[in-house]
C-alpha cells in the first residue's frame, strides 16, 4: 500500500460542478443554519420568504470548489484518512446556482512520519466566462503513509493572542447533524457507519470536518461582516480534534491589538484569529485566520 507520490505538482485534469439553489439550502442546514431560531437565517435556509433575498453561506466555496471525482491518490485505507487543514479564498460572493470548472493540483505529499499529509490546491473558475471564484487548499492527513523520508514541510508562525477573545460565540450541533451534511456530498461513512468508524479507531462516526468548519464560518460571518457574505473574504484553519454530533462548539475570536475591525453591525475591513473548542475546551480548529472586507 503506497501514495502516488508522481502526481505532486500535476494539474489534474479540468472537471465541471453544478449546484442549485436547494444544494446551497441544504448546505446552510447541514452546518446548523436556523438551528434553535429557524427565523434567524432565512436568507441563507429559503428562497421564497417575503422581502428576502436568498444568498449563500461563503464557505459553501469549499465544497463547490472539490470535483465530483477526486484524484486517485494511490492504495491506502481511507478509513485512515482524516481532513487536517482547509482554506479558502473568494474572488465575488457565491451565486445561488452555477457551474464552476475546477483544476485540483497536489501541491505536496508531506512525511509527518506516522502519517502522510498530501496537500491540494483546487482552483474553480465560472464555466461560463473563466472569471475565478475560488482558491481553496485542503490537506489530508493519512496514518501509517509516513515514512518515507520526504520533506515534513513547515507552517507558518501563529502566534495565540496573550489575552481573552474580543468575541465568543457558542453554537450547538445536532446529534444528527453529520446525517444532515453527508446529504451535501460527502458520503465517507466514517460519520456515518459505526463499523467503519471503529476501524479508524473511533467508538462512534464522527462529525465531518468541513461541518465544523461551516459551523465557525457562520460564526464569523455574523459577527465580523454583520452576516453579509460579500464582506467575508477568505478563512483558513487546521483540524486538530474530531468533533462528536450534538457538541456544542465555542468560536473564540481575536481583532489585531489595535482594535481596529471592533464595529457595531460589524467590523472593519481586516483579518481576525480564531479557534473553535467543543464543550469541555477541546481545541477542535485551531491557527484560524480570517480576512474580511469592509
Amino acid at each position: 500500500m503506497a501514495l502516488d507520490h508522481t502526481l505532486v505538482g500535476e494539474p489534474g485534469e479540468p472537471r465541471e460542478r453544478s449546484w442549485t439553489s436547494k444544494d446551497a439550502l441544504l448546505y446552510a442546514v447541514g452546518v446548523g443554519a436556523g438551528l434553535g431560531d429557524p427565523l434567524s437565517e432565512l436568507e441563507f435556509t429559503t428562497e421564497n420568504s417575503q422581502g428576502i433575498t436568498q444568498q449563500v453561506l461563503p464557505t459553501f466555496a469549499v465544497l463547490i470548489s472539490q470535483a465530483a471525482t477526486g484524484r486517485n491518490l494511490g492504495d491506502f485505507d481511507r478509513a485512515m484518512l482524516v481532513h487536517a487543514e482547509q482554506s479558502f479564498e473568494l474572488h465575488r460572493p457565491l451565486p445561488v446556482a452555477g457551474t464552476v470548472r475546477i483544476v485540483a493540483t497536489v501541491s505536496g505529499i508531506y512525511d509527518k512520519g506516522s502519517g502522510a499529509l498530501v496537500v491540494t490546491e483546487n482552483e474553480a473558475v465560472d464555466a461560463a466566462t473563466g472569471e475565478p471564484l475560488v482558491t481553496a487548499r485542503s490537506g489530508a492527513f493519512i496514518r501509517g503513509e509516513g515514512g518515507f523520508g520526504g520533506e515534513r514541510g513547515g507552517s507558518e508562525p501563529w502566534p495565540r493572542p496573550d489575552r481573552p477573545a474580543d468575541c465568543q460565540v457558542v453554537l450547538a450541533t445536532r446529534p444528527e447533524q453529520a446525517l444532515i451534511y453527508r446529504l451535501s456530498g460527502d458520503r465517507n461513512p466514517l460519520h456515518a457507519d459505526p463499523k467503519f468508524a471503529a476501524r479508524g479507531g473511533f467508538a462512534r462516526p464522527i462529525l465531518h470536518g468541513l461541518c465544523t468548519y461551516g459551523v465557525t464560518g457562520r460564526a464569523l460571518l455574523h459577527t465580523l461582516c454583520g452576516s453579509d457574505p460579500a464582506r467575508f473574504a477568505a478563512m483558513s484553519g487546521r483540524f486538530t480534534h474530531p468533533v462528536l454530533p450534538g457538541d456544542s462548539l465555542t468560536i473564540s475570536i481575536w481583532l489585531p491589538d489595535d482594535g481596529a475591525g471592533a464595529g457595531e453591525g460589524g467590523a472593519d475591513s481586516g483579518t481576525a484569529r480564531f479557534q473553535t473548542a467543543t464543550q469541555d475546551g477541546t481545541v477542535v480548529i485551531d491557527r484560524g485566520l480570517m480576512w474580511f472586507r469592509g
